[in-house]
This record gives structure tokens, C-alpha cells and sequence, in this order.
């Protein structure tokens, strides 16, 4: 019986805008950036994840860096396609004789459109899936974070990714209300870039906003275990010469705070969706937090309160959406919201 088991493989994907995680055999094989770098000229793939990620803002014209998704979805089609079919290929390292038959689950954003689908679906197809099957990303992050979602209770949880924020109230198996913003990781990333050029006139790139966010990033301007100040080195933006400032997380905190503000206003929409009797479960059982975003010092505090409902983050946030695919993918008969895309 598993004499032809290598000639079939099932693996589930969380398809991210910032990070792309794989998971086969119960296990998460590849966690990498969702980046690739492409050589210009012969348009082949020189790199992807991390090694791509170290490229990314210090090529030269000859090499090009790409995040093929933006917002969730799948900006630029052809990259996508190679940079999944590297990532599948990083499963196993030695050369096969016969490509294996790929049955995939994966993620997909509530919000998207039929031509997003399409996108995601063909660029799985293309890089060796027999079978595709796609699940939305906020059903995922509560199956990962261990929320019965076949239950007749109500659930809610706020999956913030690097494009989307996902919101959703979960019961019988399915999404009752949900909301979908393009307000995401990405977004503090570009309001930190853009606060740093108008506050203290200093050039930043993507890759050291991004560490500001992660050292220092908050959603309070009062924590009670304040991280250090974070020093900052770049150009001036009128002299041109080196300069070094350190960055506090009360400054973050402030620069973030309209985008923040945004999520909250989503969350709030969502409740107001929400049926009586479900509204009823969420105060009750809270909201859960996933996703990087979940990891902002202070979101959870803030959220409790705004609404005066308990916000928890769940454990492992980053990896809960990809442990969501793969448990729905060993589970494809019984759930019904698994859609099969032939």
C-alpha cells in the first residue's frame, strides 16, 4: 500500500504576503520571506526566502527582488509561480526520477475576488498541484489556534498578516459575518518609513523599518515592560551624511496609531454584524488574536479597551494559519468549507 506513497504528497500552504509557510507531515517544513530575486537578463531564479530577503534593497541592475504578493494576493503572477515551486522543491532536497501527484490546501484571504482565486489556484496548479483545494485564511488561523468551529457557539478572531487583516465570527463551520481590510503589517512598516523621514529626517529602506517594528513596535504609549530605544543609522535627507537616532516605542506607538485605529474600526464593524446570540458567545469566550500582527506589544490591552471584550493572542500566532491548513487538510471529507478548485 505504500509502495507508491512517494508518488503522492499532501501539503498545505499559508501562502503570506511577508512569509510563506509549508507544512508536510504534520510538520512545517518551510517557513521562509516571500520573496524571491530574479536574474534581469535570462529572467531565471537566482534566489528565494531569507537568502532572497537578504538581497532585497542591495542589488545591482543586473538582479531584481520581488514580493510577488501584495495585499494579500498575488501582485505578480510568474514570480509567484516559481517561488512556490522553489519552496515545494526545498520539502526534499534529493533528486526524484518522477515528480510527485500534490494534493494542496491552501489560504486565501476572505476578501478576494473570483480573479484572485484564479491567480492563487493556477499558480498552485502550475507548480505540480493535482488537486487544490482552498480554505479562507480566517477559518484556518481558528482551526490552528484549536477553536472548534463545527461547535453552534460563536467565535471570533483577527488574523493581522503582512497584507490583510482578517476578521471573522465563526459557527457550524462556516463564516457568519466577516471583513477583510488591506491594513496590515506592510502598512506599519510604510508608517514607520514615513514618520522617520518627516519626524527626524532620516532615509530609511523596507528591511530596517521592519526591524524598528519588531524591536520596538507598540500600539500603547504606556507599556509596563518598555522595550529599549531602538538606534536607527542612515542618510539625512538634506545633507546626505550618516546619522544615528534612537527610536523609542512611544514615537511607534504614535506613528501606528491611525492604522491601528483602522483595524479597530473593523473589528467594531464586525461586531455590529454580529447576531445577538453569537455576540453573546464572543463576550463571552473573547476574541483571539493571530498572525504577526498579534505580536504589536499592547494590541490585546487596546482592544479589550475599546470594545470591553477580552482580547488573548494565541499561542504560536505566526504559525497558526499553516497548522489550520494542515489539520484541514487531513480532515478534506469533513469539512464542507473546503472548496476543491479544478
Amino acid at each position: 500500500m505504500g509502495l507508491f506513497n512517494f508518488l503522492n504528497q499532501e501539503i498545505a500552504i499559508d501562502l503570506g504576503t511577508a512569509n510563506t509557510l509549508i507544512l508536510f507531515n504534520d510538520k512545517i517544513v518551510v517557513d521562509e520571506p516571500s520573496i524571491i530575486a530574479i536574474d534581469r537578463s535570462s529572467g531565471k531564479m537566482i534566489a528565494i526566502g531569507e537568502r532572497a530577503r537578504q538581497m532585497h534593497g542591495k542589488t545591482h541592475e543586473n538582479i531584481k527582488t520581488i514580493r510577488p504578493l501584495r495585499d494579500g494576493v498575488i501582485a505578480d503572477f510568474h514570480a509567484s509561480e516559481l517561488m512556490i515551486r522553489g519552496m515545494i522543491k526545498m520539502i526534499s532536497h534529493r533528486k526524484r526520477m518522477v515528480s510527485p501527484s500534490l494534493k494542496i490546501v491552501i489560504c486565501i484571504p476572505s476578501g478576494s475576488t473570483e480573479v484572485e482565486v484564479r491567480a492563487v489556484k493556477d499558480s498552485a496548479e502550475h507548480a505540480g498541484g493535482r488537486e487544490v483545494y482552498l480554505i479562507y485564511e480566517p477559518m484556518a488561523a481558528a482551526i490552528g489556534v484549536g477553536i472548534d468551529v463545527e461547535a453552534p457557539e460563536g467565535n471570533m478572531i483577527v488574523d493581522i498578516g503582512g497584507g490583510t487583516t482578517e476578521i471573522a465570527v465563526i459557527s457550524l463551520g462556516g463564516i457568519v459575518c466577516n471583513k477583510s481590510i488591506r491594513i496590515a503589517g506592510d502598512d506599519f512598516t510604510s508608517d514607520i518609513q514615513e514618520y522617520m523621514r518627516h519626524q527626524h529626517n532620516i532615509k530609511i529602506g523596507e528591511r530596517t523599518a521592519e526591524e524598528i517594528k519588531i524591536h520596538v513596535g507598540a500600539a500603547l504609549p504606556d507599556l509596563e515592560d518598555p522595550p529599549d530605544d531602538f538606534i536607527v543609522r542612515g542618510p539625512h535627507q538634506m545633507t546626505a551624511l550618516p546619522i544615528e537616532i534612537p527610536v523609542s516605542y512611544q514615537e511607534i506607538a504614535h506613528c501606528l496609531d491611525k492604522s491601528i485605529t483602522k483595524v479597530e474600526t473593523a473589528i467594531i464593524n464586525v461586531l455590529e454584524e454580529t447576531p445577538p446570540e453569537l455576540y453573546a458567545d464572543i463576550f463571552k469566550n473573547g476574541v483571539c488574536l493571530a498572525g504577526g500582527g498579534a505580536l504589536m506589544r499592547g494590541l490585546d490591552k487596546r482592544l479589550t479597551n475599546k470594545t470591553n471584550i477580552k482580547f488573548y493572542i494565541a499561542e504560536d500566532p505566526l504559525r497558526a494559519v499553516a497548522r489550520g491548513s494542515g489539520i484541514a487538510l487531513k480532515n478534506i471529507d469533513k469539512f464542507s468549507f473546503l472548496e476543491r478548485k479544478t
